[in-house]
């Protein structure tokens, strides 16, 4: 290996003689060997792809294809004329976006940088978990989509008439099912800007050329996804209620407007409805006009309780037969149990009267950090949801100017695609004593 003070970079002769198999497969996995044992630190420059693929005698796209592989797995980073560097040594996909959320330290005293519900706002689970244990067909190894009590429940108030259901161990997981069933590595994807982070990880780990749809108060922008489309991607993901982040919600028009521009395409459409029943808006899907390619994936975490692990999944009878499928590589099917439980939540009077509640809560709690800004010169609009989307000067100051006040916040880049300084801090969980304090905080990382 030769260095220099700055760096070490790998001899592509030396590499050579560590590859026995020259495939893209064993390239990929002989490298990732000597990355893990050590034998090729962290930092480490790896060889220009041609001077590589010179030394082992294979094509350049064959060690392109490699590293890809590597790239995806969060080993190497980089490319192009920066080159390609070891960066970890854990050789298994993660979700660097959302682990980086991290634990920010014992002096926070506010942590706004995850989004999810308040626990004393949930409903209490023992007597649904009661009726869950006398679920039809308990213990059966029988690969069921969905329970029939929860499809009932569930049929109530869904935006569509569906032609197929079934379960999910909730949200994430029924996105994850349905980006890993239904997309090819490497695909061309459009999806809203900002979105989920963990969406975008999941993303990442498919290798997907991702195209940006600008969104405004109303979701996304006709001519923003009229503009993706014209690179033929093979699917088209928004969060079809409250947005998770900015807190906006299609309107009418601007659904019949989306919904033309993507009846000119073969695009897939995946919606992610995360937020649920706690959204102060109706649920609309582009199933009503496009049933034939819509996936309509609902999550009642937000709502109904996390460890639930709940979410049901819409779709034309092909799409969910193939997700369905591709799921028996794993668990298979959901509890029964859960299943059961939620069914009879969902039933409930007053579980809904808490959940009415409940949203009437997160309203107020939104409204106090709004007009706490407000009266500090700092206008943010009022939306739906559980966090507000800030404009910022710097991401990196904010982050710095909140955590010193003993305040996390979520920065921007974990999920935006496009340019733009912003942070989201969740109100959902804001006592009122901290609205001030907090107020105060964002006016300096503002610098207002």
């Amino acid at each position: 290996m030769a260095e220099n003070p700055l760096e070490k970079t790998l001899d592509a002769q030396w590499l050579a003689t560590q590859l026995q198999d020259r495939s893209m497969r064993g390239i990929a996995i002989e490298t990732a060997a000597l990355i893990r044992s050590g034998v090729i630190e962290i930092g480490t420059h790896l060889p220009a792809v041609r001077e590589l693929a010179q030394a082992l005698g294979v094509s350049p796209a064959t060690v392109s294809a490699a590293w890809g592989q590597l790239r995806r797995q969060k080993v190497i980073a980089g490319r192009g004329r920066n080159g390609v560097w070891v960066c970890g040594d854990m050789l298994s996909p993660r979700p660097a976006r959302f682990e980086k959320i991290g634990n920010f330290g014992e002096h926070i005293i506010a942590d706004l940088a995850l989004s999810s519900p308040d626990p004393e706002l949930l409903p209490n689970l023992l007597e649904a978990m009661q009726h869950g244990v006398g679920a039809d067909n308990l213990n059966s190894y029988q690969r069921e989509a969905i329970a029939p009590s929860l499809l009932e429940a569930a049929k109530h108030d869904w935006p569509y008439d569906a032609p197929a259901f079934m379960s999910a161990d909730g949200g994430f997981d029924g996105m994850n099912l349905t980006l890993q069933t239904l997309l090819m590595q490497g695909s061309v994807v459009a999806i809203e800007d900002p979105t989920a982070t963990r969406l975008l990880d999941m993303l990442d780990n498919l290798g997907a050329q991702v195209l940006a749809v600008k969104c405004d108060e109303f979701g996304p922008l006709p001519e923003s996804l009229a503009q993706a489309l014209l690179k033929n991607p093979s699917a088209f993901i928004y969060q079809p209620r409250t947005h998770s982040h900015c807190g906006h919600a299609i309107n009418a028009e601007r659904y019949a407007a989306l919904a033309e521009i993507l009846s000119q395409s073969n695009t897939l459409i995946i919606e992610d409805d995360g937020i649920g029943q706690l959204s102060c808006y109706p649920p609309v899907s582009m199933g009503s006009r496009l049933p034939d390619r819509t996936v309509h994936v609902r999550s009642y975490s937000k709502a109904y309780g996390p460890d639930l692990r709940l979410a049901v999944i819409s779709g034309s009878n092909d799409l969910i037969k193939q997700i369905k499928s591709f799921r028996n590589f794993g668990a298979g099917w959901s509890s029964r149990i859960l299943q059961e439980a939620l069914a009879w939540l969902i039933k409930d009077p007053k579980t809904q009267e808490g959940i009415s509640h409940a949203k009437n809560v997160y309203a107020q709690r939104r409204k106090a950090m709004s007009d706490a800004l407000r009266i500090r010169g700092i206008n943010i609009p009022e939306r739906d949801g559980l966090a507000m989307w800030i404009p910022v000067p710097s991401e990196q100051f904010a982050l710095v100017t909140m955590a010193a006040r003993g305040i996390a916040v979520l920065p921007g880049e974990r999920s935006r695609i496009g340019p733009g300084q912003f942070i989201r801090i969740s109100t959902s969980q804001v006592k009122p004593e901290q609205v001030d304090l907090i107020a105060d905080a964002l006016v300096l990382a503002m610098g207002a």
